[in-house]
């Protein structure tokens, strides 16, 4: 950092004196401040000392919806840009991590949805699916035993593609991954300082919210609820077409079937706030014990089960959660319509194609990359 030169912007805020001064006092900053703060954090304009007291002091004050929005512009802008076809639906469901102590072992619930979808969107055969395809944005595990990143690799999918390979793998397969380390290079000044407090910041929900495709289209799983609402108006603050911010009142940061869900919904512009019971569409309310998963390898056998057809608890969160990004994408009107739409995926070996797809287009596009 003794080379960095501070933005004029920066300096004109009156660096970082001035700015944790602000938060300290209470003060809510400004999208553009919050901005400007951050991307000075991401271009290795902080000490350790001062990234920590940044993101700390906006936690204790709580972080708003402007705030929010600004940082999200400043990680967009920082990261490298996945270019897909502007014709092309595209959504993404990602996570933040759960909270609860039996997210140590949990099942990849968001990740195989997405196969799910991929497969609906492109079919059983040609020209009979929903026209929505997924380029998912995650990690490797942090809160649990097995992130995204994990789970596809132990399923033989390439995951550390460039923007090029990812933009190949969403348009011939139905659905990339983008590692978020990969795409965002100035995460590296933030991480360590993350891992050593080891308590939940603004950029647990930063990363979800900052995809490097820049769509419109996202389901968001949040384990702590009193961000789901924050998260929900930086979307529509951003210009989402289609979204929703779900939390499981389990603490899982997903749709769950152990009880009930809550639903942030962005659609026509609006915001809607509702619950939603897992046996009202059908669904069976387990234990949950019974949505247990476990490390990579153990989870890819239980992916395989449910893309095979095995019925289960395991399938039927899948097929929750997948709904949701159906519905999101625009293939369904509702959970209950989408939910069909899911389970064709999965039972006429559609999904289990999508990852086929997957595995053989990101193996191609590595071998082929400069």
């Amino acid at each position: 950092m003794s080379d960095h030169i501070p933005s004029q912007a920066f300096v004109e805020l009156g660096g970082w004196p001035a700015i944790l001064g602000r938060i300290m006092s209470g003060e809510d900053l400004a999208a553009s401040i919050a901005e400007t703060a951050l991307t000075e954090v991401l271009i290795g304009g902080a000490t350790p000392a001062q990234v920590a007291a940044f993101i700390v002091s906006l936690r204790v004050k709580g972080e708003t919806i402007v705030e929010m929005t600004g940082m999200v512009e400043a990680m967009t802008a920082a990261c490298e840009l996945v270019v897909l076809p502007p014709d092309l639906v595209v959504i993404d469901t990602c996570g933040t991590g759960g909270a609860a102590p039996r997210r140590e072992a949990a099942f990849n619930v968001s990740t195989i949805a997405a196969l799910v979808i991929a497969g609906a969107g492109a079919g059983a055969g040609a020209g009979t699916g929903v026209g929505v395809a997924v380029c998912k944005h995650g990690n490797r595990a942090a809160s649990s035993t097995s992130g995204s990143a994990d789970l596809l690799e132990a399923l033989g999918v390439v995951i550390d593609l460039g923007p090029m390979g990812v933009a190949r793998c969403v348009t011939e397969a139905g659905i990339g991954f983008c590692l978020a380390p990969r795409f965002h290079p100035g995460m590296r000044f933030v991480g360590p300082v993350r891992r050593e407090l080891g308590v939940s910041t603004v950029f647990n929900v930063l990363g979800p919210l900052a995809t490097p495709a820049r769509l419109r289209r996202q389901v968001i799983g949040v384990a702590d609820p009193r961000m789901a609402e924050r998260m929900i108006g930086v979307l529509a603050a951003r210009g989402a077409e289609r979204a929703m911010v779900v939390s499981g009142h389990d603490g899982l940061d997903e749709l769950t079937t152990t009880t009930t869900s809550t639903i942030h919904e962005l659609r026509d512009s609006e915001l809607h706030t509702y619950d939603i019971d897992p046996s009202t569409l059908g669904l069976t309310t387990v234990d949950p014990a019974a949505l247990r998963g476990g490390d990579a390898s153990l989870n890819a056998n239980l992916t395989h089960k449910v893309l095979a057809g095995q019925p289960g608890p395991h399938r039927e969160v899948v097929l929750l959660n997948a709904a949701a990004g159906l519905v999101v994408g625009g293939a369904a009107d509702d959970l209950a319509t989408a939910l069909n739409v899911a389970a064709n995926s999965i039972d006429t070996g559609a999904a289990a194609t999508a990852l086929e797809r997957l595995i053989t287009v990101s193996n191609k596009a590595k071998s082929e990359e400069p």
